[in-house]
């Protein structure tokens, strides 16, 4: 039986073989997480599941061992105040951590199953300032730079994918618009921007800072 299931994964396209592991990642130490009512791995597992599909591995292994580390230090993540106790929303936390690795990678994926293959390259830089607010270099002309680069990141993956295509093909710019609307108006800058307020807020650079540098595209303020 397992025989003809790997058979079958081996068979499949791209995205069918991202989709067994991705979530074969995610349920797997959802199952770990849930057992010992953590949310350490949630980081380290997204890390792990870009890792395997071979997109940028360098980058997501780095990435997910950062922040493995960082919230080991922490000793835990706040947006899991309220799930770390309950399996099924922790579940659904993992589910959509994977829905969101086979979004992101759709595009390569359906490049890597065509014709015309061309392998893009990605950079991307993490910076930090022990516990005070970057005001300097990249964050000098943007608050969220690193996030802005990320977006531009995916949709130039997804250009760098497209060519040649036609058709119904484009309506996968949804993609990288998904992640831009995701992380500029859910899960990325709100969260932080929330937080540094708190942290920040009487503090009157910060308030200087804040409003004369845009948020998250450079000189032109747009979000």
């Amino acid at each position: 039986m397992w025989s003809s299931v790997v058979a079958f994964i081996k068979g499949s396209s791209s995205v069918v073989q991202l989709a067994c592991v991705d979530f074969g990642i995610q349920w797997g130490l959802w199952t770990v997480s849930a057992a010992l009512h953590t949310e350490k791995f949630y980081d380290l597992a997204v890390g792990a599941a870009v890792a395997a599909a071979e997109h940028g591995a360098r980058l997501a292994a780095r990435l997910g061992l950062f922040l493995f580390v960082r919230v080991l230090k922490e000793g835990g993540d706040r947006r899991f105040n309220r799930a770390r106790d309950s399996p099924a929303t922790l579940f659904a936390f993992w589910t959509m951590q994977g829905v969101w690795v086979i979004v992101t990678l759709l595009p390569t994926l359906v490049m890597m199953d065509s014709e015309t293959r061309r392998q893009p390259s990605t950079q991307h830089y993490v910076g930090w300032d022990h516990g005070r607010f970057i005001d300097t270099g990249l964050w000098s002309i943007s608050r969220h730079p690193n996030y802005f680069g990320e977006i531009l990141l995916w949709f130039g993956l997804y250009v760098s994918a497209s060519v040649g295509w036609s058709g119904r093909r484009h309506l996968l710019v949804l993609c990288p618009l998904f992640n831009y609307l995701l992380i500029s108006r859910l899960s990325g800058v709100p969260p932080l921007e929330k937080a540094a307020a708190k942290r920040w807020g009487s503090d009157p650079r910060y308030r200087r800072y804040a409003s004369t540098v845009p948020e998250l595209v450079p000189f032109i303020g747009f979000t």
